[in-house]
């Protein structure tokens, strides 16, 4: 529909028409002055003018006509636009309990450098802030950019944080303070918009992204062709984002995919994680002296026998790992039978680093779940996006916040940016 009916003032009307027209070219390679038309329901004149203020103001950019890229033959050639989509830059950064990963994209969201460090979980808030403050610089000289480059970042952290990226100030809240050490007090200084989320949720903004693009083309995310899922992170502790009827879940404070309550979970007894459960139950096995010494599992040194290497004994037919994953399988389907009764959802998808490795115990997950829920199942399925699904929700949610202030911000060498587009 037309956006300039019963708006009276004329830079806000300007302003509405340039919102719509930028919205449209954020999600296409190139659109013409026709297609602009179609979908805003804009006079031709209008349509030229606002991607005409657009194209100075740095966002877009013109391309070569229709008729010279062979596309177009009769008539006036089409005018043709696109995203300047290196006006500007986001940065997201999955900042875990044992890892840090720090991602630099473009405006279209293509990552354009990624800088990995192990920390030490033990360590001092201090610490943490300082070293994921040198790993975003890592990512930014990897990408030859400055800070004047970054419009936006997006830290998720494994912790509850409410709109202001603040996790709650409870009793036991000790591991929350030292996992988000006020990010938006560290990267606000540098001029950049900082949104610190839960990484749960981040990685529930992945999946929907992913199933977004699914409708569009074929294959996608693991979240596609359902508007109610749970993602599940399930490596070191369970942590759960909520999409339900299309919608980001959050809660008051940020906490609505908390996952303590599995401690009072009849048979689980804990958040801990498929992939904590898996390495510290192998771990066990070997100190007790239960792994006979054919297990694959025997050979490797005990403080490098992690999850992955359980699962794939598993796939490989080792009976110890097979022991090991169908225990979990037990335990996982009634943390999914729990999440299903409570919120009546189509499919459960597990995230994470240890994603790619679980089929086989999420086929043994199945037939638990069928036995503890009283309807029909959810499905439970892996991620496709492994372990960078915290960072691909991370940069999709810094891209929202930049397309809905778009117009208020001014971007870095915007002529500079519209020439080297």
């Amino acid at each position: 529909m037309a956006l300039s009916t019963g708006v009276s003032s004329p830079s806000l009307l300007r302003r509405m028409n340039a919102a719509e027209v930028l919205r449209h070219a954020w999600s296409a390679d190139a659109v013409t002055a026709s297609d602009l038309i179609a979908l805003t329901g804009l006079t031709r004149s209008t349509v030229l003018g606002v991607c005409d203020d657009l194209i100075d103001h740095g966002w877009m950019v013109s391309l070569a006509d229709a008729r010279s890229t062979g596309e177009y033959r009769k008539g006036r050639p089409a005018r043709r636009y696109a995203l300047a989509r290196s006006a500007g830059h986001v940065v997201g950064v999955d900042a875990g309990q044992h890892q840090l990963t720090a991602v630099v994209a473009d405006l279209r969201g293509d990552v354009l450098a990624r800088a990995v460090r192990r920390i030490d979980p033990c360590g001092s808030a201090d610490d943490r802030r300082r070293i994921v403050s040198a790993l975003v610089d890592d990512a930014l000289a990897s990408a030859s950019l400055a800070d004047a480059d970054v419009l936006a970042v997006t830290v998720g952290v494994p912790a509850p944080t409410d709109a202001e990226g603040r996790s709650p100030v409870e009793a036991g809240a000790d591991f929350w303070e030292l996992m988000n050490p006020d990010y938006v007090g560290l990267f606000a200084p540098r001029g950049w918009a900082v949104v610190v989320e839960n990484d749960a949720n981040l990685a529930a903004v992945a999946e929907a992204a992913a199933a977004s693009r699914a409708d569009r083309e074929v294959g996608g995310g693991a979240g596609a062709a359902t508007a109610s899922f749970v993602t599940l992170l399930a490596g070191e502790r369970f942590g759960a984002g909520f999409v339900l009827d299309g919608a980001l879940v959050r809660g008051s404070r940020g906490a609505a995919g908390e996952m303590r309550l599995l401690d009072l979970v009849e048979g689980v007894g804990s958040a801990d994680g498929l992939g904590a459960l898996l390495r510290d139950w192998a771990r066990a096995a070997r100190e007790l002296g239960t792994v006979p010494a054919s297990s694959p599992l025997r050979a490797i040194p005990l403080d490098e026998l992690e999850a992955p290497a359980v699962l794939a004994a598993a796939d490989a037919g080792d009976a110890t790992a097979l022991r090991l994953v169908e225990k979990a399988a037990e335990r996982f389907g009634r943390v999914c039978a729990m999440l299903s009764g409570m919120l009546d959802v189509d499919r459960i998808v597990v995230a994470g680093a240890v994603a790619p490795s679980l089929g086989l115990l999420l086929d043994r997950t199945t037939p638990w779940l069928s036995r503890f829920t009283h309807r029909a199942a959810p499905e439970v399925v892996a991620s496709t996006l492994g372990d960078a699904v915290v960072t691909t929700g991370a940069v999709e949610r810094a891209l929202a916040h930049v397309r809905g202030h778009a117009l208020e911000l001014t971007l870095p060498g915007a002529a500079d940016a519209t020439r080297a587009s």
